[in-house]
């Protein structure tokens, strides 16, 4: 339980990354508006917003456009992304984690690991410090979605 918010449980306190936190929540209600799999990251440096982006394997058909990818792919080309904190409703898959080392972004914050425990593991094993935030709107959001489309959210774990 740090100063940063790591492993603070919802309505306990609010941190800055709570507040980042809001704003891939945003994107997570967004791609569910659009049709598609509500999970929404965003790119943090030094109190702005580099980057956004959400789940837009459904409504693009594209199998690996996933909310961190997605947020990557808006931040652009930089020469790198090591004062960055990457934001994301669900903590991230193989995939999203594979991107957060490959470009160095030293934190990866979650909003939540009780629908899909992701690649924690992988980010710690690379040096990456991951947090969890364990939100009950993410939670929730994630959970009544899988209850609806459990074919479809099988199909973006890759487990169909």
């Amino acid at each position: 339980m740090d100063g940063d918010g790591e492993e603070i449980r919802e309505g306990r306190r609010r941190t800055r990354h709570h507040q980042w936190m809001d704003r891939a929540v945003a994107e997570a209600r967004a791609g569910l508006f659009e049709g598609g799999i509500p999970v929404g990251a965003v790119l943090v440096e030094d109190g702005r917003i580099l980057g956004r982006g959400h789940n837009r394997r459904v409504q693009q058909g594209n199998p690996v456009l996933h909310a961190e990818i997605d947020c990557l792919q808006d931040a652009g080309r930089r020469g790198n992304f090591r004062n960055s904190v990457l934001y994301s409703t669900l903590m991230p898959c193989y995939l999203c984690a594979g991107a957060a080392v490959q470009f160095g972004i030293p934190v990866v914050v979650a909003g939540e690991s009780e629908n899909f425990a992701g690649a924690r593991e992988f980010l710690e094993s690379k040096g990456v410090r991951v947090i969890d935030l364990h939100r009950e709107d993410c939670i929730s959001m994630m959970g009544e979605f899988i209850a609806r489309h459990p074919a479809l959210w099988k199909e973006d774990i890759g487990e169909l």
